[in-house]
């Protein structure tokens, strides 16, 4: 605490162990500095009664649920794209070296009440249930038209120039409603039906990220770690350490040290440590970010995979907006003793969404219907924050509040955006681009 750093990073949430990994790669001398006594915040994955205890204080798992200690329960519940740019940041970090990685089963979308498995290709469009006869024509030439698209070539256009709205390109293959509900929620994974008037060349690129992630491993699109996400924020913490990182748990935080309008330092048990720049989550700078929604989850234990899944060990099921008429769409997100997070024969089921009435659990109704029952299931309804100070007058740079999606790019875009602005660096695509492993530098033991 009587050194100064580069940097000072408070809370070990993912988007944080990201951003101190990559600071350190980029010769930044980093402290890392967390009020709780375990990696993850509210990134970190609990056995079942560490779980229990933080949402439901003094109960006791029945034996019928098994050993507590074969949980691994993800406070915040994601999946990655195989393509993604938070697989891409791994890979360029080599931080895959210490995680094992399983495909998630399938891909889901619920229409008029019913379970469909997403189709994202020719043969899978034309066998599909999901689209009428005619439909599955009009869709196949749509994938194909994704495929050949190039924004510098008209004739693959087809009357859509590339900043044209999405809804054009819509109308052009005369694609309907229900189709194009899991079209911009299932495949382009949008999270509300602004979607149609964004230019159709980034719904374009949405879609071939789905495809190219799909082609990884045939069955999804998602990966999973083994042993659930909680190894994430750790394994970037480790890359982090072997740089020259410094770490503290159970260090709380007093307060900021400012001159002149700009944090210099941190206080923590009557001691300070300085800094040039402090990185964090909302929870360390309530004046300093708005609350601008709410999530709700309901995280629970089935002992039954969920119907219609093909009996999945795994699974993703999106509920567009528009077929239970909301505003945001809910997900549903399922894994087990396939991922090494649950007993055998047990299930754990992650449903969230955007809190949009008084009556959160309410909401989502649509996937309990789906899951069927439960034997434990816990509701829990967490704000959603975002920064409005402006880090580059203050030198505090804080990361957003994680949403409801199921998968990490937003994630991954918001330690993009931190990490440009902390580095000060204008492109920092690099980051996106894997390394060379003999350029990654050797543990000692």
């Amino acid at each position: 605490m009587d050194e100064t750093y580069d940097v000072i990073v408070l809370g070990t949430g993912l988007t944080e162990c990201i951003l101190s990994g990559l600071l350190s790669v980029n010769g930044s001398k980093v402290l890392h500095i967390d009020r709780n006594d375990y990696y993850g915040a509210e990134c970190a994955s609990l056995n079942l009664s560490q779980f229990a205890e933080q949402f439901e204080s003094g109960y006791k798992p029945s034996d019928e649920l098994g050993n507590p200690r074969k949980y691994n329960i993800d406070l915040i519940p994601k999946f990655l794209m195989a393509d993604g740019k938070l697989v891409k940041i791994l890979l360029h970090t080599d931080v895959t070296r210490y995680l094992e990685f399983k495909s998630v089963d399938g891909s889901y979308v619920m229409k008029k009440g019913k379970v469909f498995k997403v189709p994202s290709t020719e043969s899978e469009a034309l066998g599909s249930k999901l689209l009428g006869i005619l439909e599955k024509k009009r869709f196949r030439d749509f994938l194909m038209m994704i495929v050949d698209y190039d924004p510098n070539d008209k004739s693959t256009h087809k009357g859509c120039a590339p900043d044209a709205p999405t809804e054009v390109l819509m109308e052009k293959y005369s694609l309907g409603q229900g189709t194009r509900d899991f079209v911009g929620h299932a495949l382009a994974l949008y999270r509300d039906d602004s979607w149609q008037q964004q230019p159709c060349w980034e719904t374009i690129q949405k879609i071939r990220l789905y495809n190219d992630s799909l082609a990884h491993y045939g069955k999804s699109p998602y990966l999973y770690p083994l042993y659930g996400l909680g190894d994430l924020p750790q394994a970037f913490a480790r890359l982090s350490a072997i740089y020259g990182g410094t770490y503290m748990l159970n260090k709380p935080v007093d307060g900021l040290v400012y001159e002149n309008g700009r944090v210099v330092g941190v206080q923590s048990q009557g001691e300070t440590v300085r800094a040039n720049a402090v990185i964090g989550d909302p929870s360390y700078f309530p004046d300093k970010v708005e609350q601008v929604g709410e999530i709700v989850r309901i995280i629970g234990i089935l002992d039954h995979p969920i119907p219609n899944t093909n009996n999945s060990e795994s699974c993703q099921i999106i509920i567009p907006q528009g077929q239970v008429g909301r505003r945001s769409d809910i997900y549903i997100s399922v894994v087990s003793s396939a991922h090494q997070v649950a007993p055998p024969g047990k299930y754990l089921a992650i449903l969230s969404t955007t809190v949009e009435t008084d009556n959160p659990e309410a909401e989502l109704q649509p996937a309990l219907d789906i899951c069927g029952s439960f034997l434990k299931r816990w509701t829990i309804v967490k704000p959603l924050f975002q920064p409005i100070n402006n880090p580059l007058e203050d030198g505090i740079f804080i990361s957003k509040s994680y949403d409801a999606t199921s998968h990490f790019d937003t994630v991954a875009e918001d330690v993009i955006r931190l990490y440009q602005l902390v580095s000060g660096l204008e492109d920092v695509s690099h980051i996106l681009i894997p390394k060379d492993p003999s350029e990654q530098p050797q543990e000692e033991f």
